[in-house]
């Protein structure tokens, strides 16, 4: 299941991005890059500097990349949560689209209703002795309340626009945003409670084994201080937790009330 949030959101992150999807399979996708985004991705400020210095276009990289670690060729990039990559979106996300107000396109000749979502993405860090990252899509109608996980699926189906359509209104939200980021937050926390949390009591085992080494290797010893900063650091390295993080979100103006 996470192999395919991360494919749907990356086919929503370059589409948003109006880059061209070539090649979308299940666990292989292939863009051509906007100038935009080859500049924000694939590091090559130099090639640019020069193309614009003489005069020239500039020629935007295609990118292949494998989502699916079955289909991982050698040749193209496998990417999954924790990978570079990965962590480069999510960093540009974060810098420069954080957060948004966007309304679907609907032709129509008659006063249509927009209603009011709330969608945040939120990343999710399982971290111990391994970390582990999960992007998470929810979406809010803050008018009756209804919640959609992978609402970035849901968008993708549609045509979103940043100005609002000719005939349309938009309906006041019921729901503030404050309160329906606690709504959200409520159902992460539920999520996460219902994981299988193995990864923590191993990560608490070793961090009790190496503590249990360390006190025997200082058994004797009159520098408690040096051992107690050793302790602290063993258990600021193993100790578990679990981390929200808003990467970027807004309110989408769509047409058809949640059903």
């Amino acid at each position: 299941m996470a192999i395919n949030h991360l494919h749907a959101f990356l086919e929503s992150y370059f589409s948003a991005h109006h880059c061209e999807l070539l090649h979308d399979t299940n666990g292989v996708l292939t863009v051509q890059l906007t100038e935009e985004m080859d500049r924000a991705l694939m590091n090559r400020p130099f090639y640019w500097h020069y193309i614009k210095k003489m005069g020239h276009p500039g020629d935007p990289k295609q990118l292949t990349l494998i989502t699916d670690p079955e289909k991982r060729d050698g040749k193209h990039e496998w990417i999954h949560y924790g990978s570079p990559r990965v962590h480069q979106i999510i960093s540009h996300l974060h810098t420069n689209e954080k957060y948004t107000k966007l309304f679907e396109h609907v032709d129509t000749d008659h006063k249509t209703a927009l209603f009011p979502w709330l969608v945040t993405n939120i990343k999710i860090s399982y971290q111990g002795k391994q970390k582990m990252d999960e992007m998470i899509s929810i979406g809010l109608h803050l008018v009756n309340g209804i919640m959609k996980l992978e609402m970035m699926d849901e968008l993708q189906h549609k045509t979103i626009k940043n100005t609002i359509p000719d005939y349309c209104y938009t309906i006041s939200p019921m729901i503030k945003l404050h309160s329906g980021f606690k709504r959200i937050e409520k159902v992460l926390e539920n999520y996460v409670l219902d994981q299988n949390h193995e990864w923590a009591e191993a990560s608490r085992q070793t961090m009790e084994e190496e503590i249990n080494l360390l006190r025997h290797f200082y058994k004797g010893e009159t520098a408690e201080q040096d051992m107690k900063k050793e302790i602290d650091e063993i258990k600021k390295r193993y100790s578990p937790y679990i981390t929200f993080k808003v990467i970027n979100g807004g309110i989408f103006y769509l047409k058809d009330e949640a059903k």
